[in-house]
């Protein structure tokens, strides 16, 4: 298999698996090291996509792939992402079971996907697809774009006020203990031991 980046006319099969419409692999280029993947499908009747130039032409996979990934340029859009949306394509493109079918309906289906996916790779896709011809036609499908994002989102209800709890004090709550004074021989009230044992505890506290 040739390497897509270097032209390198060989590579190495480094995993394969089915997948849904046949075999996919991964390969390595022998040249530069690239990994890529390829896809083994049976070729089932050719399907000719009719042009609005009236042309008709047969239905090309990778022309396809090429026209979501130009979209999708650095977006943050796996590849596999962009492989999953061809094969669906493709999946619903036979089971229309027309030898035929309108470039407009596949060009429909992309922009389908690529809006649930990134609305900067949808409006790339459609300023091509639609071919648009000035910027009033581009500025309508942002002015879409937005409308429906505010209709699909719902008012956000902020928290209520919150009130302040008032903290209690953690500091102990000093004793008074009034007892009778005593004189001493100076004259003086002489204050109990045990008031003074409380007020040296309390102090501690402090």
């Amino acid at each position: 298999m040739r390497c897509q980046f270097c032209g390198h006319p060989d590579s190495r099969v480094t995993d394969s698996r089915e997948v849904e419409s046949g075999i996919r692999r991964r390969r390595e280029c022998r040249q530069c090291g690239v990994r890529f993947t390829t896809y083994e499908r049976i070729q089932s009747t050719a399907l000719m996509v009719s042009k609005q130039d009236n042309r008709r032409e047969e239905f090309n996979r990778e022309k396809l792939v090429n026209g979501i990934r130009k979209a999708c340029a650095k977006r943050p859009i796996p590849s596999r992402t962009i492989e999953k949306m061809v094969e669906d394509i493709e999946t619903e493109l036979q089971h229309l079971g027309q030898g035929e079918v309108p470039s407009e309906i596949i060009g429909q289906m992309v922009m389908e996907r690529l809006i649930a996916v990134d609305r900067v790779a949808y409006i790339r896709y459609a300023s091509v697809y639609r071919d648009f011809q000035d910027i009033e036609s581009f500025e309508r499908v942002v002015k879409d774009l937005r409308e429906d994002n505010t209709q699909l989102s719902l008012p956000q209800i902020g928290p209520g006020p919150t009130r302040r709890r008032r903290q209690r004090s953690t500091r102990p709550t000093p004793i008074t203990r009034v007892e009778p004074e005593t004189p001493n021989q100076n004259g003086h009230a002489e204050q109990s031991s045990q008031d003074a044992i409380l007020e040296g505890d309390f102090l501690n506290h402090e």
